[in-house]
């Protein structure tokens, strides 16, 4: 009985110093996730040499190569490697972004970049959701394999890129040019997804395309008490209530359940501008010659965009109406040969596979893949023909990205850690033939 009694004595001190070690280490990942957050890279003046010194310094710890890249002066782009037993496979792309959005620091429960746990365990910052945790998440998944002894087969390559909010021209579209990019050998590239306030994970296999456009009405002035035919105002008006037309039987399938967000074209007014300035506001007894509204439309890759643009020149923005429309924007839905920019979820595309199967291994489930309701930077690398994947761990969480008090809890946020380590561990052990039986040249 003494014998037994010592056992159980030694077995209560053997659990309470791991869980001591458990909590220990729970709180070194968090704070890391944190640090991260309370770095203040929101456009339009992001603080990046902070956000790569810190990045940086992440990958000595881990012992990963690294470099920071200025592919325009000021943005650096962070690139960190671990390099596999066979360089000469097709690499792996863990991709996310650095910046984020403004935010309306009065209209937040706590200051977007302080990085707050509450009581609930929900950290609020901007970027929490969008898309520092993929980022951290990467880095925390890795040094997990690291301390487990695991070598990948295939490279990895963590990049960490500037000005994704204002469109990525001068980070992942130069990026995805750049000689740096060619020489990386790069078969697969994971990127950012949405949270789900599901308890299943969202997937993305492609994006809407932006189109941002701007219409124009012109007319003669007229006096303020006057009524007569084809004013600037009355022209513009015409074409927003045809626009408000079709908007609503788009959404209309949305809201049925016929289509998902993803699929329909969107279409929302962004800006109106008109009237004639006066230094007390505007002139109330002039009709203005001319008129603007600024539309975001966004195109799935299953949408006929020379179809839209007739629609437009013929319906929205007709000459015979004095009216004009230009392009601030206009991303491509289909390739050169005329295929929509997507990525293969069939058997045909191994990588798809995996995922799913390495996100069920790790105790996660993810839902029916979607089209991206909004723009990322996966686009540029879908251009080139590379399978890319839209995915961040986020479910049971409501999707607040953009939003004010952002925030993700912290068991979210390790569970993520998990569902990285699983698909990283899967994707680097791939070997040239597939497990799945597929040749090199698919990969």
């Amino acid at each position: 009985m003494v014998l037994n009694g010592r056992n159980s004595l030694v077995a209560l001190v053997l659990l309470a110093i791991a869980v001591a070690g458990s909590e220990v280490e729970e709180s070194s990942v968090l704070s890391r996730f944190q640090q991260y957050l309370k770095i203040n890279t929101a456009q339009p003046s992001p603080r990046y040499q902070e956000a790569a010194d810190f990045l940086v310094s992440q990958g000595k710890a881990l012992s990963l190569e690294f470099q920071s890249i200025e592919l325009v002066a000021g943005k650096p782009l962070v690139l960190l490697k671990w390099e596999g037993t066979n360089p000469n496979l097709p690499s792996i792309l863990l991709y996310s972004h650095t910046d984020v959005v403004p935010s309306e620091h009065s209209k937040w429960a706590h200051h977007p970049f302080s990085a707050h746990l509450d009581s609930n365990g929900n950290i609020y910052a901007r970027g929490s959701q969008d898309m520092k945790c993929v980022g951290m998440q990467y880095l925390e998944a890795i040094r997990r394999l690291k301390a487990e002894r695991f070598r990948p087969l295939r490279s990895l390559y963590l990049a960490f890129s500037p000005d994704e909010e204002i469109g990525g021209h001068d980070g992942a579209e130069k990026f995805a040019r750049s000689e740096i990019f060619q020489g990386m050998n790069v078969g697969v590239v994971l990127d950012e997804g949405l949270a789900s306030p599901e308890d299943h994970y969202r997937v993305f296999y492609a994006e809407r395309s932006p189109w941002w456009m701007v219409i124009k009405a012109v007319g003669s002035p007229g006096h303020g008490s006057k009524l007569y035919d084809n004013s600037a105002m009355e022209n513009l008006l015409k074409s927003i209530e045809i626009i408000t037309r079709f908007r609503a039987s788009q959404f209309d399938l949305v809201k049925t359940g016929f289509k998902a967000e993803g699929d329909v074209v969107s279409v929302n007014m962004v800006f109106l501008k008109a009237g004639t300035p006066s230094p007390t506001g505007f002139v109330m007894n002039l009709q203005p010659s001319e008129a603007e509204a600024g539309f975001d439309i966004r195109l799935p890759p299953t949408a006929d965009p020379e179809s839209l643009e007739r629609r437009i020149a013929e319906e929205w923005a007709p000459s015979s109406r004095n009216m004009s429309f230009s392009f601030k924007q206009k991303a491509r839905t289909c390739d050169k040969s005329g295929k929509p920019i997507l990525t293969k979820t069939d058997p045909s595309n191994p990588w798809w596979a995996l995922l799913e199967n390495a996100v069920q291994k790790a105790g996660g489930k993810i839902g029916k893949p979607e089209v991206f309701p909004a723009a990322t930077d996966s686009r540029y690398f879908r251009e080139r023909g590379l399978p890319a994947i839209g995915f961040s761990p986020m479910a049971n969480t409501p999707v607040l990205l953009h939003d004010h008090n952002e925030f993700l809890h912290k068991d979210e946020y390790l569970k993520g850690i998990k569902i990285y380590e699983s698909i990283i561990e899967a994707y680097a052990s791939l070997d040239h033939q597939g497990r799945d039986g597929g040749s090199r040249d698919e990969l």
